[in-house]
């Protein structure tokens, strides 16, 4: 379950919504003036987020270093078809 609170709602019931994360696996997503800034995980969800950036920014890595030598135009005309063509086939 993702439950939203103010900062300072936050502030007042640490200790309750640090059970809440741990123990029930929920998140808490954090708001300051309304506006979300902030959200407390699970600290097993949050490991494997971060694995995963990891392995989506080596992708894209790969991906720069393979479209290096192809002029910017040509590759967003190939992104451009491709995305074309998976809308196409839904």
């Amino acid at each position: 379950m993702i439950t939203e609170v103010s900062a300072v709602n936050f502030r007042q019931n640490l200790g309750e919504m640090l059970s809440q994360v741990q123990y029930r696996n929920d998140s808490i997503v954090i708001s300051k003036d309304g506006k979300p800034v902030a959200a407390l995980v699970d600290a097993e969800l949050f490991a494997r987020i971060r694995r995963m950036r990891e392995r989506f920014n080596a992708l894209g890595e790969r991906m720069a270093q393979a479209y290096a030598d192809v002029p910017v135009e040509e590759g967003l005309a190939e992104i451009d078809a491709a995305v074309a063509n998976e809308r196409k086939q839904r």
